[in-house]
């Protein structure tokens, strides 16, 4: 069984699921792209006893949209980065992918909600790609 380390921008929660992962969603809901400030949320899903945390449990704050059946989000409540939390009707977890230090063994299974994308989205994929941020110095080489 393949496991994944994951934790928030300050380090200060910080986990452990293990896989296989049950599903793997692109969300573009406009609920999912408000709470992610970007255009689509990248959710993995598993089962309760797939995670394991390691510490910082008790800085993670949850919110739940009171007018929604299903959305919710938790975070570190020191640096706002998404965190793992249990689904309303406590099936299972969903884990933001981009919280995990390594890439899952698993491909997106589709873009949901792809109808609400946000207008400017098809574009990004053909806009230039660069391996470092424009305009920033070239690697030291280190010989």
């Amino acid at each position: 069984m393949t496991s994944y380390q994951g934790r928030c921008l300050c380090g200060q929660v910080r986990f452990r699921v293990s896989g296989p992962f049950k599903q793997f969603h692109l969300c573009h809901c406009s609920r999912c792209r408000h709470a992610t400030g970007s255009a689509h949320a990248s959710n993995l899903f598993i089962g309760n006893d797939q995670i394991e945390w390691l510490a910082g449990k008790e800085r993670i704050q949850r919110f739940d949209l009171p007018e929604a059946q299903r959305f919710a989000r938790a975070f570190c409540r020191h640096c706002g980065t998404p965190v793992p939390h249990q689904s309303r009707d406590g099936n299972g977890f969903i884990v933001p992918a981009g919280s995990l230090d390594q890439a899952p063994d698993r491909q997106p299974d589709d873009h949901i909600h792809f109808d609400s994308r946000a207008p400017w989205y098809d574009g990004t994929l053909q806009a230039p790609r660069f391996s470092a941020a424009p305009g920033s110095p070239p690697p030291i080489d280190p010989a």
